[in-house]
């Protein structure tokens, strides 16, 4: 991973995981995770219209802003294009780690087996995403995972709320961790960036050392 981002994720602790259904929101959205201390997020390329809220959300300069749910290189070329600064992907598709490793872009690749673990170690990332990690076992699979692999650092996503967030972060291994509970769909469907904003700077203070 490049060492400016890994370093901004290391700091950040957290990963606001965003699934945003309208282009709309997409500025007020990144006021409120601003506001509330956040450093980054991930937009999910779950809706059609992600490609414009990366781009809205990246021009306001107040985040670092990633593209998640990345399947396809195509997705990837769009992300980039639109000012995603990272990709992140649910799993292992080793077209898209090639192409961001070409064009010099960071990859988070997502994995759940220790096989798939080394085909990451195997084509040179430093940085992979655990998912879905509670249902795949939660920290008990991550310190499991994480034991014949050291110096791989992980970034859990899946299933993580704000009161498993301090344990995560615990984890030597951890890099970062993700997370959807700061801007639910139900938030944002109601335009409460208000209570997102409140959300965002308690997960900033629950992952403050």
């Amino acid at each position: 991973m490049n060492a400016d981002l890994a370093g901004l994720l290391t700091e950040a602790r957290i990963v606001p995981v965003l699934t945003v259904p309208d282009a709309a929101m997409a500025v007020p959205l990144a006021h409120a995770l601003a506001a509330g201390g956040a450093r980054c997020a991930e937009v999910t390329f779950r809706t059609p219209g992600a490609e414009e809220v990366v781009k809205a959300m990246a021009a306001q300069g107040d985040l670092v802003v990633g593209a998640g749910t990345v399947l396809t290189v195509e997705q990837a070329e769009r992300a980039v294009a639109a000012g995603a600064r990272f990709v992140v992907s649910p799993g292992l598709d080793h077209e898209v780690i090639a192409w961001c490793q070409e064009w010099g872009v960071p990859v988070v690749p997502g994995v759940a087996t220790a096989t798939e673990v080394m085909y990451a170690l195997r084509v040179g990332l430093d940085a992979v995403k655990l998912f879905p990690a509670e249902p795949l076992g939660g920290r008990a699979m991550l310190r499991a995972l994480a034991a014949p692999f050291p110096g791989l650092r992980f970034m859990p996503t899946g299933g993580i709320d704000a009161a498993a967030l301090p344990g995560y972060l615990a984890e030597p291994s951890v890099l970062a961790v993700g997370g959807s509970w700061m801007a639910t769909p139900a938030l944002l469907k109601s335009g409460d960036f208000a209570e997102i904003r409140r959300l965002t700077a308690e997960a900033v203070e629950r992952s403050t050392p």
